[in-house]
């Protein structure tokens, strides 16, 4: 599906049984991940040690506050990407810690300039991406071309698993299952807000492996636009 501009994409996350991220909407899936077993956190660490980049949305950034390194193995810490269009992310989170890993800052247009500069102060690179908004085939290939990266994580909310799968830029998905009911309309699930008239719109997966690890099963699919 990628052509040589677009890195390799992998969308990682945890799942309970009902489909759910979290506990509730704001509430941080540290919560929930710290259920998960010792076996699934480590696959969890040596698929970032072997990418060269990951990414996760500005909400994950606000409510988790997340590093985003490579912890429990031994392994470099992927490049962190963080789409914000408007620059408007407390530039103090610990993802802009710039001595533990490369930060690049994805931002439109319409960011203002001094917010800009306030991060690239930081060491954190900034790239404009877009003219509103951040623009996900934009910024794929700006990492693969400007960058060289060549293998991306997603481990995003749903709002960026939408984004990147509408924009056809995922080549695989990975889910690890929490053996938990959580229920709530308006927890967060694994994509939001995308809504389909057809069964002929649906996103199509297809299977490609199982494994237990620990409690945690584990799934993996291809992708099939």
């Amino acid at each position: 599906m990628n052509t040589i501009s677009h890195p390799h994409v992998l969308m990682i996350s945890e799942i309970t049984a009902d489909g759910k991220l979290t506990l509730g909407r704001g509430i941080s899936s540290k919560i929930l991940m710290r259920h998960m077993s010792h076996e699934a956190e480590l696959l969890l660490h040596k698929t970032r040690a072997e990418y060269d980049a990951i990414m996760v949305g500005s909400s994950t950034i606000r409510i988790d506050n997340s590093f985003l390194t490579v912890r429990m193995v031994e392994g470099k810490n992927p490049v962190r990407v963080i789409p914000n269009a408007k620059a408007d992310l407390d530039e103090n989170a610990n993802v802009f810690d710039t001595s533990l890993a490369k930060t690049i800052l994805a931002v439109s247009e319409e960011a203002p300039a001094e917010r800009i500069a306030v991060f690239e102060a930081k060491g954190v690179d900034v790239v404009v991406a877009g003219r509103q908004h951040v623009e996900y085939p934009r910024l794929m290939e700006i990492l693969a071309t400007r960058y060289g990266i060549k293998s991306l994580i997603v481990e995003g909310g749903p709002t960026l698993n939408r984004y990147m799968l509408n924009a056809k830029l995922v080549d695989e998905i990975r889910l690890i299952h929490m053996p938990f009911i959580v229920g709530g309309d308006d927890t967060p699930s694994l994509v939001g807000g995308m809504r389909i008239g057809s069964e002929n719109e649906m996103i199509r997966l297809k299977l490609k492996g199982t494994a237990m690890y620990g409690e945690n099963l584990v799934t993996e699919y291809d992708v099939m636009y």
